[in-house]
């Protein structure tokens, strides 16, 4: 008897274009488009937001990184639900109802787990939760984003072949 293969996960990178140090998301545990997704951060002192930080001072994790993180999951189910059409940007929308319950520090692994709410054509809302083992460390009720052509999101008069990013585009105005 012969079995299906067994569907590979995803890399982060394949499906977010977050990179070092923004990329908050390590690793795809589980992934059913459409539905939902597990994924983990692994959370280190080598992280930039704990450079220079006094020895005295707490180890939180910040709660704004903690719900990037969770956004940056719930955005690989969006790219996994139906990639982005070439020239379309993920953008989030908003948060609510986010609720922290536990602190989170260097050492710990963070499972996040994102389910989708509601799809529609071109805007996703997601809801879900983030553990450490068996404890929840934050909730969140709603999280929406949407995808939308990226030359509606270009400054006027920047080229569509010129990054908004680069000194040069200052240049070219």
């Amino acid at each position: 008897m012969t079995t299906a293969p067994e569907r590979a996960l995803p890399r982060v990178t394949d499906l977010l274009p977050h990179r070092y140090p923004m990329l908050l998301v390590d690793r795809v545990l589980e992934l059913v488009p459409g539905e939902f997704v597990r994924a983990v951060k692994a959370v280190t002192h080598n992280e930039p937001w704990y450079r220079g930080i006094s020895p005295d001072s707490p180890l939180d994790y910040p709660p704004a990184l903690l719900i990037e993180s969770w956004g940056q999951t719930a955005g690989l189910l969006a790219s996994a639900l139906a990639e982005a059409p070439v020239g379309q940007v993920m953008l989030f929308g908003s948060v609510a109802d986010a609720e922290f319950h536990l602190p989170v520090r260097p050492g710990e692994l963070i499972e996040h787990r994102v389910r989708v709410s509601r799809a529609l054509t071109d805007t996703v809302i997601f809801e879900g939760s983030s553990h450490r083992g068996d404890e929840t460390v934050m909730t969140v009720t709603r999280m929406v984003m949407a995808f939308r052509p990226a030359e509606q999101l270009r400054p006027a008069g920047v080229p569509a072949d010129l990054p908004t990013d680069t000194p040069d585009r200052e240049a070219t105005r």
